[in-house]
Formats: C-alpha cells, sequence, structure tokens
C-alpha cells in the first residue's frame, strides 16, 4: 500500500490513555445503546449510528477517522500495521522516539515467508498471539489502533514478485494452514466475546504484481479464469471469510477481468459475502491506500471521482485508506449515487468491529485491556523470535561440512577458530528485518552472532556485495582476510533494493560480480558455507555444481534474532528442518514466461511452461525441499493406502460439515524415524498424485503436513496427517469442485529433482464425477 500519512485529521498522539476510549460512565454516548454490554453487536453498533448526521457518518469511513467531539468519539486510525511484528511504516502505530523508553521497541519476529518455511502451525499460532498481545499493549499506552491490516496471503506464484517475502509461499494448501492458524492467534479464537485485535486479510484478489515492463500495480488488469481464480487465487481468503472468521479484507489495486479490485461486486459480494457467507455484523472491507481513486483513474471504470467512490462502497468498501471517501462522498451523496442505507451499512460495520474488540466496554470486560509494557519485548517472545527463525533455516546442499566440527568450547584457548563472514549481510541490521517492520529491541547479526561463541575469532572486511554493481577495489583486501580463515562464511542474497513493494524483479539469477567473488572465496581450500539472504529464491545452480562450496543454506529474512538463528543452524546447535516454500526456478523461466501471464497451467501457445510446483516440474531445487544433519525413513501401515477403493457417492455419507469439502476422507498414521547420529526436527509433507480428473493432470498436490520435533537417533515419531476431501478434488474449468474417479497415489517428501522421496501407498475412486461445491459464476 502507499505510504502516505494524512494531515487532515487528528490522529491518537495527544490523547491520554484515559481518554483514548469513549466515557461510557458520564459520557455522552453513556445513555446510548452503544455503551449497553448486554445488548448485542449489531443493536450496539446501529444505536451509535442512529445519532449521527450525514457530514459525521461520511468522516467516520476514512482510514484516520476525525471522530465525532460532540458525542466524545475520539479520532481513529483504522491502519495499523503488524505483518510480523508490530510495524512503523502506518499512521496508526506510534513508536516512543527515544530509545530505552516505554513503547520504544517491539519484538520483530521473521518475514511470513521464512516463518512459512518452517511448516509448523503451532508456530505460527504462537507468533501471531505473541504480536497480537503487543499490539494490546501499544493500544493500551495510546500507540496504536485495534485494527491491523495483516496478513497478505496472495500466494507467491511468480519468483520476481517484490512482495512474495510478506507471505508464506505459493502453494494454496499450506497458505490456508497458515491462514487458519494465523488469523486465531491474531484475534484470540475463532469467535472469542472480545477480540483481541481485528485481522485483515490482503490484498483481494489476484494481487501480485508491482512493476513490471511499465505495467504497475495501479494499472494492471490481470485476466484470470474462472478455473485459476476458484483454484488458485481465492482459497487463501476463503480460509480466511468462510473458516478462520477474519474480521476484515482489503481489496486491492488491480482489476480482475475488466473489473476493479475496489468495485468489484463479484468477488466482493457474491464470492465473499454470499457464497462464503462472510456476513456477521462486525466484518468489513477496507481499500487498500488509495484504491478507490483507482476506480476512477487508471482503470477508468467509473466517469468521475463522485461515481468511484460511491460504487466502491455500493460494491462493499466500507472503509477507503486515504481521504477519497472524505473528499468525494460528500457530493456522490448530493447527486444521490448512494442512498442512507449504503452509508448506514458501512459506517455499522465500522464500528460494529470495535464494539468486538472491547471499544465501548469498561476495562474489567476483557484481560486485553490490562496489557501493558510488561507484555512487549518480553523474554519469552524474544526466544519466539530467534526460535522462529531457526524453524524456518533451509539447508539446500551439505557434504557433511555442516554441522561445523571442532569448535572451541571455551575462550581459554592459544589458537582461536578463525570464522571469516563476508557478504552484504555479515554484519546487517535492517536488511534482516524485511520489510513492514517496527524497532525491535535489538537486531543480531551473522558478525555479532559468531562473535558471541566462545574461542571463535570473527574475520571480516568491508568489501561491498548485493546485487548492486560493486567496484572490485576492495576484493583484494578480502580475500586476503578470507584466505587466513579456518572456515569461510558468506552471508549473501537479495534485499529491499531489488524486491520490495513497488519493485518487481527482472532476473533470477547471481549477480556477475556476486559470484565471481563467491566463486573466488571458495577456491582457496577452506570450509565455505553460502547463506542464501533474502526473501526471494535465487538459482543457485552454479553454486549447487561447486564442489568448493560445501553448504548452502536459505535463511529468508530472520528477524531481529537472525544472526544467532544462522549460527545456531551451522553450529549444530539446532538442526535444520525447514522445506523450501517455493519453488526456486533456473534463471531461463523468466524468458519464457510473462509476468502478467496469470495462468497456472503449461500453455505450448503463449510459451508459459507452468506455475508453481504442481504446473512446472524443472525446478532447480523444488517447492518441498530440504535436508537435514541426519537421515529419516518414512514408513506408514494404512488400510486407505492399501489399495483399497471408495464409492464417491458415499464418501459424504456421515459428514455433517456444511461445506462438503471439509468432510474427513483419511487420518494417515506415518512412522518418522531418525536413521542418523543428530537429534533433528523433520517436516513430513504429504503429497497426492495421480491419474484422476481432467488433463493437464498436476504434478502433485500438497494435502497434509506436520513437524515432528526433536526425534533422537535411534528413535522413531508418529505423525497423523489428515486429508479431507478437498484433498481429492479438482476444479473444473467452471471453477466447481469436483471429485473424479481414478488413482491416487500418497507420499511424503520430495528429493532434489521434484520426485516423491517416500512413496506410501495409494487408493482408487470409482463411480461417476461429483461436484462439492459450486462456483458462482462471474458476470
Amino acid at each position: 500500500m502507499a505510504f502516505k500519512v494524512l494531515s487532515s485529521v487528528a490522529l491518537l498522539a495527544g490523547l491520554t490513555a484515559a481518554d483514548q476510549f469513549p466515557d461510557c460512565v458520564n459520557g455522552p454516548l453513556a445513555d446510548n445503546t452503544v455503551c449497553d454490554t448486554s445488548a448485542s453487536v449489531i443493536d450496539r453498533a446501529r444505536a451509535l449510528v442512529s445519532v449521527l448526521t450525514v457530514p459525521e457518518k461520511i468522516n467516520l469511513t476514512g482510514s484516520n477517522s476525525p471522530g465525532v467531539p460532540r458525542l466524545g468519539l475520539y479520532s481513529y486510525t483504522w491502519w495499523n500495521e503488524a505483518l510480523h511484528g508490530i510495524a512503523t511504516n502506518n499512521p496508526g502505530v506510534q513508536f516512543s522516539e527515544e530509545p530505552g523508553t516505554p513503547y520504544s521497541n517491539a519484538t520483530s519476529f521473521p518475514m511470513p515467508i521464512l516463518l512459512g518455511a518452517a511448516f509448523d502451525d503451532e508456530l505460527i499460532h504462537n507468533v501471531a498471539d505473541a504480536v497480537s498481545t503487543e499490539a494490546r499493549a501499544f493500544n493500551n499506552g495510546n500507540r496504536s489502533g485495534l485494527d491491523y491490516w495483516t496478513p497478505n496471503i496472495n500466494p507467491y506464484k511468480d519468483p520476481r514478485w517484490g512482495r512474495g517475502q510478506e507471505t508464506p509461499g505459493e502453494d494454496t494448501f499450506h497458505i490456508m494452514s497458515y491462514i487458519n492458524s494465523l488469523i486465531p492467534g491474531l484475534q484470540g479464537g475463532h469467535s472469542p466475546t472480545i477480540k483481541k485485535v481485528i485481522a485483515t486479510c490482503k490484498h483481494f484478489v489476484g494481487y501480485d504484481l508491482e512493476s513490471y515492463l511499465g505495467i504497475d500495480r495501479n494499472h494492471f488488469d490481470a485476466q484470470i479464469s474462472t478455473q485459476d481464480l476458484a483454484e488458485y487465487y481465492m482459497p487463501a481468503f476463503q480460509a480466511c471469510a468462510r473458516d478462520a472468521n477474519v474480521g476484515s479484507i482489503m481489496c486491492s489495486y488491480n482489476a480482475i477481468n475488466g473489473y476493479p479490485g475496489c468495485a468489484d461486486e463479484y468477488t466482493m459480494q457474491t464470492v465473499l459475502r454470499e457464497h462464503w457467507n462472510w456476513t456477521n455484523d462486525y466484518q468489513y472491507i477496507t481499500s487498500d491506500c488509495d484504491a478507490v481513486q483507482n476506480v476512477y483513474l487508471p482503470h477508468a471504470f467509473a466517469d468521475t471521482p463522485q461515481a468511484a467512490a460511491a460504487d466502491a462502497m455500493i460494491s462493499g468498501v466500507d472503509v477507503n485508506c486515504g481521504d477519497y471517501y472524505q473528499i468525494h462522498l460528500p457530493d456522490a451523496y448530493a447527486q444521490g449515487l448512494l442512498n442512507d442505507s449504503v452509508l448506514d451499512q458501512a459506517v455499522t460495520r465500522l464500528y460494529a468491529g470495535l464494539v468486538q474488540v472491547g471499544y465501548f466496554d469498561p476495562p474489567e470486560a476483557t484481560p486485553y485491556r490490562s496489557y501493558n509494557l510488561n507484555n512487549v519485548s518480553t523474554p519469552e517472545h524474544q526466544d519466539l523470535a530467534r526460535h522462529a527463525a531457526e524453524e524456518g533455516i533451509v539447508l539446500l546442499k551439505n557434504d557433511g561440512t555442516l554441522p561445523l566440527q571442532g569448535l572451541p568450547t571455551s575462550n581459554d584457548t592459544d589458537t582461536p577458530l578463525k570464522i571469516g563472514i563476508f557478504g552484504e549481510y555479515a554484519s546487517a541490521s535492517t536488511q534482516l528485518l524485511g520489510n513492514y517492520y517496527g524497532i525491535p529491541p535489538f537486531i543480531i547479526s551473522p558478525i555479532d552472532a559468531a562473535q558471541a561463541l566462545p574461542g571463535v575469532q570473527v574475520l571480516n572486511n568491508s568489501a561491498p556485495g548485493g546485487q548492486g554493481n560493486p567496484t572490485t577495489d576492495a576484493w583484494l583486501e578480502a580475500i586476503a582476510t578470507a584466505n587466513q580463515s579456518d572456515v569461510i562464511i558468506i552471508a549473501e542474497g537479495l534485499d529491499e533494493n531489488v524486491e520490495s513493494e513497488g519493485m518487481d524483479r527482472y532476473r533470477l539469477d547471481w549477480t556477475g560480480a556476486q559470484i565471481d567473488l563467491i566463486n573466488q572465496y571458495a577456491s582457496l581450500g577452506k570450509p565455505t558455507i553460502l547463506v542464501q539472504m533474502g526473501g526471494g529464491q535465487l538459482d543457485d545452480t552454479i553454486f549447487l555444481n561447486n564442489p568448493n562450496i560445501n553448504a548452502i543454506v536459505w535463511a529468508g529474512l530472520p528477524g531481529q534474532a537472525g544472526g544467532t538463528a544462522i549460527l545456531n543452524v551451522l553450529t549444530g546447535k539446532t538442526a535444520p528442518a525447514g522445506r523450501l516454500p517455493v519453488t526456486q526456478y533456473p534463471q531461463n523461466y523468466v524468458q519464457s514466461v510473462n509476468m502478467t501471464d496469470m495462468s497456472l497451467r503449461p500453455n505450448d501457445t503463449t510459451g508459459n511452461l507452468g506455475r508453481t510446483y504442481r504446473w512446472y516440474n524443472d525446478a532447480v531445487l523444488p517447492f518441498g525441499y530440504g535436508l537435514q544433519y541426519t537421515n529419516f525413513t518414512v514408513s506408514c501401515e494404512s488400510d486407505t493406502l492399501d489399495q483399497s477403493s471408495h464409492d464417491i457417492a458415499s464418501l459424504t455419507n456421515d459428514c455433517n460439515e456444511m461445506y462438503q469439502d471439509r468432510c474427513a476422507f483419511a487420518s494417515v498414521p506415518v512412522t518418522v524415524q531418525n536413521t542418523g547420529n543428530v537429534a533433528s526436527d523433520y517436516s513430513a509433507l504429504m503429497f497426492l498424485s495421480g491419474d484422476f480428473g481432467p488433463q493437464p493432470q498436476p504434478y502433485k498436490t500438497l494435502v497434509a503436513y506436520a513437524r515432528a520435533f526433536g526425534v533422537q537417533p535411534g528413535q522413531s515419531q508418529t505423525l497423523t496427517l489428515n486429508m479431507t476431501l478437498a484433498s481429492l478434488a479438482r476444479r473444473d474449468e467452471m471453477g466447481n469442485n469436483v471429485l473424479y474417479p481414478g488413482s491416487y497415489n500418497v507420499g511424503v517428501d520430495v528429493n532434489a529433482d521434484g520426485s516423491v522421496k517416500f512413496p506410501l501407498g495409494g487408493f482408487s475412486l470409482t463411480g461417476g464425477d461429483m461436484t462439492i461445491e459450486e462456483w458462482p459464476q462471474p458476470y
């Protein structure tokens, strides 16, 4: 979203904690039903709206609301950010500007792409719970609002996308599982009496382009087939709206098939509110910042700014990020372009949301109102941030060099181990945080972490790194320093200068300078470890094939304790068990696939090679790939996978779910055995493949995952991997979700070539096709 602080309305700064919330005891609203905690949410919100004038209502529909002073309704900022911790790039959150003072910092967790690599839903819930706890504390300290415009759950299908780092990855099932853990963690449960905060799933829908070959996100009209829309672009939002009961949805800048995202009644009304039954009184839609203006220009969907504002609100956008509503709705109302019922509905939804978070309740109504500075940047949260980074780190290559051996155990040594740490991220600070970050209590770089190791001498120099075009002036010094090292660690990759909001990449390879210098380090005959950094993937082919590069780990954007997490993995204090949450594509992929091509399936006519691991099978390293410091075997004893046969018509007989795709099919027990010498976690990803449904058929599909923790050498753990009818179904060209007869195969884990590592068996479905969900058809 555009980062623009509106100055036309008052912000919360300047209020005291005592007058942040409406006075429901002695204030002007004391006798209004909005202050009656025994009344229903909708009755309370409607009572407030009933005493507002039309100009007051319109003023409340901007992201920076001035409030209504005559009613004791204070200014309120709807726009707050907390993607991986409370963030600064928004007008709602106000950190103290003096370091060391109250509310001057908050825990900064790893970026979602690295959190997703952990494939640990409980971890996601715990991180979300910690973030929302700190958010509530900031709110009680009059430092933020209660509405947080997070998470970003657009699937990361194109490796060039600058904001892929904000998402958990490319796979829809993975993203949906992530959402079903994250949203309850943020909101305090599925349907709590009082929500902890209001989460917002964004960006609805088909948004994954920033700026590519002259086309930017504001002008882009994404052409998406109904099949791809239902199969890939919509499921994450289904999980948010239908399954996780999220409080808010954000519509996007782009258009979809000719309709601007913030004026599309098909997506916002037909699909979101009607098909998914997202109709609770307190659920609202916000625009992305200034996206309502896009309805007028550049999309030219409406003839005037007033018509654009009216079209957006009528289509279902309740609050505008920016001041476009506040500027243009008065004239739109005067012209009869919208009526009182539409305006009342929008304001009612917004304030029903605030009723849901206890905004009009006494402090004793919820323990959340007691949270304070003691709940921010706690030792537990800081430990969780480090642990989360460790869980997500992925081992991509290892010839046995890792974990590092022979490390000193104390500083009492005459010959310290010399570890040379080089590259752009060696001494990185805020680069480790990614984007949408706040002010952490500390940032630990790889050099910081290595210097804390006993008996270690850290060597480094200031040779430039990154994907710019550095001169070679400092290279001789860098190579000489590296040659003095016992071990060489290169922390290098991508950063916000090449992948960010507003900036997509054009290439997937390492730069010539990066390749040249890294290979020179590797040629010195020292154990050499490449730590690949950044949200996106780079084509590692040249380094995977270089025998002088002994190991490669991907550490993403690991947050405030990133350096510690990296060194803990390299030294074996923590054994890696992360999995790639995206496909690592070869550089030549982008020469064949246009970024504006939204289709998933291969197409010989357009040259599209296929997108994601389901439709593309020539990756450098596949989705779900990751090594460990030990060896595992995976086995299964299940009647379901013993070539059993199931009649399709009978699969829903014992199901009481409202939605048939949620009907259980099978619970598969898998035994994970550690056959090596190192205790380790193991991330078990279960894939489904087979011959069923129309051509083309996906190579495989992720249908379940779980993580085993601390499996000791020679020991085993049993995980239960659950499949539903959604696991088996495929979308037809109309978007309908259909069960097809055919043969189905199940396996766990993937090899470097994308093949399934541990085949577990299979089953068949018989009978005729059965539709378990009819998809609503577009205009």
